[in-house]
């Protein structure tokens, strides 16, 4: 793979000189165009070491106008990190739409160093490696243009290159953990790599291979296929984007929502069988309410200890219960173990980003609690019932979040995920309810009664939100929620079950 990298190819000073201006000035314009769109750029910069990539970062933030431009540098892990799954790191520095980010360093770094050293077996690289193609696809499929280039160097430059920079810089190298065994380690990081390379080589993320040897070809060379690449993404765009307001825009969304597939109106649904008529008498439910509490107490402060994450994600209904629920839980933990995160519809900043990505933000440290009141799973609920979401977006978004939600479980997170069911003549009384009840009218809106009117739509997208998210990491447990104190119950013995079998691991 790496011989088309080792043909000495070089450019001259000159030619270099005499072609840098165009590429800048080309740079500079792409750039431009990818303010103007809904897409951001990811650029990976990998390859061997002494191949200069840390110079070529700073070629390109000269040629790209840096006020655009994110940088960030993937070396040694800090605590805050390592006490999160391992893409949170990588998810809290993706670039918004319309910006650029230069990835020193990427999720690759760690599981090539690993297997290079023997950390890791093959079975286990080969998996990283499938969840690098899951990550990056769905960077793609949300629209971000991501540029992937690997410079090389043939072994006896290397060894040269490191020797020259051990005099000149060797306090920098000394950051990279594997630089003092580089060298020595050379094949073996050239055959792991040339795994990773053809492993997540795709052609909606596809590797580019850079000779190093020569600075001006390095540098030239990258700088070209950067500007391809955005050009190839935004240029199809800009030439069917007539001149228009942002009004007349709508159209074409709804044309997109209009090809959706005709869901399924009635019929049997997973919510059908769930056993609305469970119920709890008062001297029942304090009992079992104050039992509950403490164990869930006791757990989370052994969790603590253990450093074991707990995410508990609340979906249903409107006027299901969520809100009362969750109260249940925060009364009986310390409130410096847990958030609350209530979600409702994205922020400017958020919606500039892939929509799980204000997700990952609140991801709890290890040893804490984050709820979430309505979650990742509007993608395939509310947006797609009310076609906020085109289709293949919220079709992909299964897959998606089945991706996000096995790197929590595999990182160790405790994840609890809850659907609080009502019938819909329970939920209309509870809506008469609040209207009537001067503490609870705030609860009602215009809203509540037209997605009340989309019932059945609703119902469905639950269905099939189950079928395909109901995985053995992360199951979904359908609560009865008619009566309120069996669900709450429920709800607190669902967790402390859960939380205790993954502290008995």
């Amino acid at each position: 793979m790496f011989e088309v990298a080792e043909l000495g190819m070089k450019m001259s000073k000159q030619e270099f000189a005499d072609k840098e201006r165009e590429l800048h000035t080309a740079l500079l314009k792409v750039q431009q165009q990818l303010r103007q769109s809904r897409h951001a750029a990811v650029i990976v910069i990998s390859g061997v070491e002494g191949a200069g990539k840390g110079e070529v970062v700073n070629r390109l933030n000269t040629w790209f106008d840096s006020r655009g431009v994110e940088t960030n540098a993937f070396w040694d892990e800090t605590d805050e990190q390592l006490l999160r799954p391992r893409y949170w790191r990588f998810w809290r520095t993706l670039p918004a739409h319309g910006r650029i980010g230069l990835l020193f360093g990427s999720w690759y770094t760690k599981p090539i160093v690993e297997r290079a050293f023997d950390r890791i077996d093959d079975a286990e690289y080969k998996r990283q490696l499938e969840e690098i193609v899951e990550f990056e696809q769905m960077l793609t499929d949300d629209g971000v243009v991501l540029i992937k280039l690997w410079f090389h160097l043939k072994k006896s430059k290397v060894e040269k290159q490191l020797k020259k920079d051990a005099r000149t810089s060797h306090h920098i190298l000394e950051k990279s953990p594997w630089t003092k065994r580089y060298a020595k380690q050379y094949d073996r990081f050239v055959d792991v790599s040339e795994v990773a390379i053809s492993t997540t080589d795709v052609a909606t993320a596809p590797w580019h291979v850079i000779e190093a040897g020569d600075v001006q070809y390095r540098d030239y060379t990258a700088g070209q296929l950067i500007l391809e690449g955005l050009q190839h993404r935004l240029a199809p765009e800009a030439a069917l984007k007539p001149a228009k307001t942002k009004a007349a825009a709508k159209p074409a969304e709804k044309t997109v929502a209009a090809t959706a597939k005709p869901g399924r109106k009635s019929g049997l649904t997973v919510l059908d069988k769930v056993e609305l008529d469970r119920q709890l008498d008062p001297r029942a439910y304090a009992k079992k309410l104050v039992k509950w509490q403490d164990e869930l107490n006791r757990l989370t402060w052994l969790a603590r200890k253990q450093k074991r994450s707990l995410v508990l994600m609340f979906e249903g209904w409107d006027a299901a219960g969520k809100g009362s629920a969750i109260r249940r839980i925060t009364q009986c933990i310390d409130a410096r173990l847990y958030k609350v995160i209530s979600t409702a519809a994205p922020t400017d900043e958020e919606a500039a980003h892939h929509y799980l990505w204000r997700f990952w933000r609140h991801i709890p440290l290890a040893g804490y609690v984050s709820i979430y009141d309505r979650s990742w799973y509007g993608r395939v609920l509310v947006e797609r019932v009310e076609k906020f979401a085109r289709d293949d977006e919220w079709q992909r978004a299964y897959a998606e979040i089945n991706h996000f939600e096995r790197q929590l479980c595999e990182s160790g997170i405790v994840l609890v995920k809850f659907w609080l069911h009502i019938s819909r003549e329970e939920q209309y009384k509870r809506f008469k309810q609040r209207e009537i009840t001067p503490w609870k009218y705030y609860k009602i809106t215009e809203e509540d009664w037209r997605n009340r009117d989309k019932w059945d739509d609703y119902k469905l997208a639950v269905n099939d939100m189950v079928a395909h998210t109901g995985t053995t990491v992360a199951p979904w447990h359908l609560i009865p929620a008619n009566d309120k104190k069996f669900a709450r119950v429920e709800v607190l013995k669902t967790i402390c079950k859960a939380l205790q079998a993954k502290l008995d691991e």
